[in-house]
């Protein structure tokens, strides 16, 4: 797709912002990350040893990594560095560490078991990729060893796929076709509301592309006073499917930070559309969808790549109900990992601990981006 290619773009130029940035993270064992220069101790401790580990990893010196882990044998260092940035496209591809934590667990004089929390920073947001590490004593030397997580390999076949397509063919400078050209599509806002947060408030809502051709969507709420006078004006970025197929509904959050309920009297909602080709391919399926209630409220399941495609980024969003059917969230959660045919991936989108007891209900979507090569 040429979308799935234009995102790629952005993350990447997203990357090397953010790598030239060198954001610090603190915590525990903050980052040791100054402008790409490592700040290398000696491996005279576990915490050393694993703190070492994690520079190399954030400068991408993955020779330098690789050479220093113990069991460097059982795999290869092109393994090693797939296994960070993963063996295909993903976020994972364009994300650059924004810190770690190295937090010891326990340890005796030869073996210690040290977790690291890698924090990883992309242009959608943040991630984290935990791993328990061994870390053993060689002379005077500490050395972890690495947890490999190996992705599956697809088995070769053959995957018959019959899905809708829409393509657009727009009116050339040399047609006499007068002012006519394909029109618009229509889309409508099913639902709208307003609610309070901590952070400021949050406009709540659900987007339906009535028309039947898909639509390229995004919406935008403008805050107003009393006055009529514009408070704040924002759009919407991630928390929206912005491809619809016809018939299709996608919900949307729209974020005013800093902003009192108070102060609005009025919301001016402005959806916008665009005609754009489109495929129902590649079908991603839900499975095992679960509430999990307060604490550590969440909304868990799985996804399965239905096509013969990889699926570089996949985007879980989910819109969630009281009793009445009246919405109350709406939460997303990106996949750090390409979506490969065939094969499950769990995911977990965290809920709001004050608002899981008023959740009664929920509806999953998921928009994904894509190369052009197929399987």
């Amino acid at each position: 797709m040429k979308k799935g290619r234009l995102l790629a773009l952005i993350l990447a130029i997203a990357t090397v912002a953010l790598i030239a940035i060198g954001t610090i993270w603190p915590g525990p064992s903050a980052v040791a990350l100054a402008g790409g220069v490592s700040l290398m101790q000696t491996s005279s401790t576990p915490e050393a040893a694993v703190r070492n580990l994690a520079n190399e990893i954030g400068r991408r010196a993955w020779e330098e990594a690789y050479l220093s882990l113990e069991n460097k044998g059982e795999f290869s260092e092109q393994e090693f560095e797939r296994d960070l940035t993963g063996s295909y496209p993903s976020l994972r591809t364009y994300a650059a560490l924004d810190g770690f934590q190295v937090l010891p667990q326990h340890a005796t004089a030869d073996q210690a078991q040290v977790e690291l929390r890698l924090r990883w920073s992309t242009v959608v947001g943040d991630f984290e990729d935990r791993r328990n590490l061994q870390v053993l004593r060689s002379g005077g030397r500490w050395q972890p060893v690495w947890p490999l997580v190996k992705e599956p390999r697809v088995p070769p076949q053959v995957i018959t796929v019959n899905y809708l397509r829409w393509d657009v063919i727009y009116r050339g400078p040399g047609d006499d076709w007068g002012a006519q050209d394909v029109e618009t599509p229509h889309v409508r806002i099913v639902d709208m509301h307003p609610i309070q947060r901590a952070a400021g408030v949050v406009v709540l809502g659900e987007l339906l592309n009535e028309d039947v051709v898909p639509a390229y969507v995004t919406v935008r709420a403008t805050l107003q006073a009393k006055d009529g006078s514009p408070i704040a004006s924002e759009g919407s970025f991630d928390k929206i499917s912005h491809l619809l197929l016809p018939k299709q509904v996608t919900p949307f959050l729209i974020e005013f930070p800093g902003t009192s309920l108070s102060r609005v009297a009025s919301i001016r909602m402005d959806p916008v559309s665009q005609l754009i080709s489109a495929s129902a391919d590649p079908v991603i399926e839900i499975q095992n969808q679960k509430l999990n209630p307060a604490p550590d409220a969440s909304f868990t399941g799985q996804l399965v790549d239905q096509s013969g495609e990889v699926v570089n980024i996949a985007h879980v969003l989910a819109t969630f109900y009281d009793k009445s059917g009246q919405l109350v969230w709406v939460a997303d959660r990106y996949m750090d990992r390409a979506l490969l045919p065939q094969t499950p991936v769990a995911f977990t989108v965290p809920i709001p601990e004050d608002l899981a007891r008023k959740i009664s209900s929920e509806r999953a979507i998921v928009a994904t981006y894509s190369q052009d090569d197929r399987w």
